[in-house]
This record gives structure tokens, C-alpha cells and sequence, in this order.
């Protein structure tokens, strides 16, 4: 009989290109090697160029989701990403709030391309409600100003904006410095100990869904069995390779190729 691999929730929007939200997060938890599932709060029509457009999901469709996987399959791990407006971020706090499997909050405010996907009422919510309930949540510096109104202008600001997250309640905080001046600086944060990642920042312009992807392949490698500081390690490298294999798609940000492990073991047999 084959074994089950660990269960993976992704608690977020539908991203009619491929590259982020819902596909890309089913996309890395495939490559990992854990079974991904969705609940869809959101529809986006998006494509390289920006974001078109969003319709929420009634708040009943979305707990409905969560009813059926979570008394069902269970998690071994849950990730949430875009959820639009209050009333769903209400509905997933519900029910995540018995669920002892780890729970990665990537605080989705708007897209790559600056296009708001979060209502304003939600932002208040999200602190209230699901951040307490996070294993680790990932803003990039926008995100941790928004939560926070503290701003990381460098390397030197990243720990004060972890500390202010986590003062919502979050067990880690990992603040992500790709929008730096300088090369990329992550910041891992739990209350004492600090975690500093850093990597040269990479040519090339396809970088959509960087942090769905980062948040679903932490959520991934937790249900696999990793602790936190490892999980973030090993979410890096397999984000790394994605950017570095991101390829051009419309006439706009192509998206970050999260098959570039399978596509390289294809290299090396046909080679």
C-alpha cells in the first residue's frame, strides 16, 4: 500500500495566471512532496501585467471548505494567503482556531504589482483574530509597515519590524527583505532568538508569486517534519531555484518556475 504524504491546506485566492495565490501554492507543495488541498476565498482575474479584478467568495462557502477538508483529512500543516475581507478572515480564524497542526500566515495586502487584494476592514481582523493563531507569519516589508506602521528602510530596521509583528501574537515572525536596496535579508524572529538569512539578490525580472510560493514551501517542509528555523533554510534554497528558473509569460512578470527541481533531473537523464 502506498503511503500517505502529509496534508497541506492553502487557505487563499485563485490566480487565473498560474503564478501565485491558490496554483502556486498547490504547484510548491507538489514539488515537496506533500498532498496540497485549497479552500478558495477569492477569484482574481490577473495575468502579467496586474490584477483586473477580485470577487470574494461568500464567508459560508469559505467555512464550508474548511468543514469538509478539516473533519474529514485533516492538516498537517496550513497555510493562508489572500483572504480579501474580514468576514473571511473571521470564517478561517473559526476554524483554524482548534487546529493544532502549524499554521503559516502570509499577510497578503496587495500583488506583486501593487494591486490592493485585502479590504481595509480585514487588516484589524488579521491582527485580532488569525495572527495570534500563527505558527509563523511572513511579511515583506510593506506587509510588516501595514500591520505594524513600523518601517525596515535597511538590513538595520528588519529586527525592530519582526519585533513589532510579533507583538500581535505570532510564535515567529520571518520579515522578508527582497524589497531592500542591498542584496535580500530575511529576519527570523520567535521573542529571543534571531535567524539572519541573506542571499545575492538574482538577475531577471519573473519573480510573481515569490511569497506564496516561500509561505506554501514553509507550510510544506513543517508538515514534512522540519522545526521552524530549518523550514525557512530549506524554503529559501527551494525559492532561490524557482527565481533563478523564472521565465517570461505574457507581456509582463513571468512567474518564478516552481518545477525547476524536476525540470533539472529531466537535464541531467536526457543529458
Amino acid at each position: 500500500m502506498s503511503r500517505t504524504p502529509p496534508a497541506v491546506l492553502t487557505v487563499a485566492g485563485s490566480d487565473s495566471a498560474g503564478g501565485a495565490g491558490i496554483q502556486a501554492d498547490l504547484k510548491t507543495m507538489l514539488a515537496l512532496g506533500v498532498h496540497g488541498m485549497s479552500v478558495i476565498c477569492a477569484v482574481t482575474a490577473q495575468n502579467s501585467v496586474g490584477v483586473q479584478g477580485y470577487w470574494e467568495l461568500p464567508a459560508e462557502a469559505v467555512a464550508a471548505q474548511l468543514e469538509s477538508v478539516l473533519s474529514d483529512i485533516g492538516v498537517q500543516a496550513v497555510k493562508t494567503g489572500m483572504l480579501a475581507s474580514a468576514r473571511i478572515v473571521d470564517a478561517v480564524a473559526d476554524a483554524l482556531g482548534n487546529v493544532t497542526a502549524p499554521i503559516v500566515v502570509d499577510p497578503v495586502a496587495a500583488s506583486s504589482h501593487g494591486d490592493r487584494l485585502l479590504a481595509p476592514d480585514a487588516l484589524a481582523a488579521m491582527k485580532q483574530r488569525l495572527l495570534p493563531l500563527a505558527t509563523v507569519v511572513t511579511p515583506n516589508l510593506d506587509e510588516a509597515e501595514l500591520l505594524t506602521g513600523v518601517r525596515a528602510a535597511d538590513e538595520a530596521g528588519l529586527l525592530a519590524a519582526a519585533q513589532a509583528v510579533r507583538a500581535l501574537g505570532p510564535e515567529w515572525v520571518l520579515v522578508t527583505g527582497g524589497h531592500l536596496p542591498a542584496d535580500p535579508v530575511d529576519l527570523l524572529y520567535d521573542g529571543q532568538s534571531v535567524h539572519r538569512f541573506s542571499s545575492r539578490r538574482l538577475p531577471g525580472r519573473h519573480t510573481h508569486g515569490t511569497g506564496c510560493t516561500l509561505a506554501a514551501a514553509i507550510a510544506s517542509l513543517l508538515a514534512l517534519g522540519a522545526d521552524v528555523p530549518q523550514a525557512v533554510a530549506a524554503a529559501r534554497e527551494y525559492l532561490t531555484g524557482a527565481i533563478s528558473a523564472g521565465f517570461p509569460l505574457g507581456a509582463g512578470t513571468g512567474p518564478v518556475d516552481h518545477a525547476w527541481r524536476m525540470r533539472a533531473s529531466q537535464s541531467e537523464v536526457s543529458g
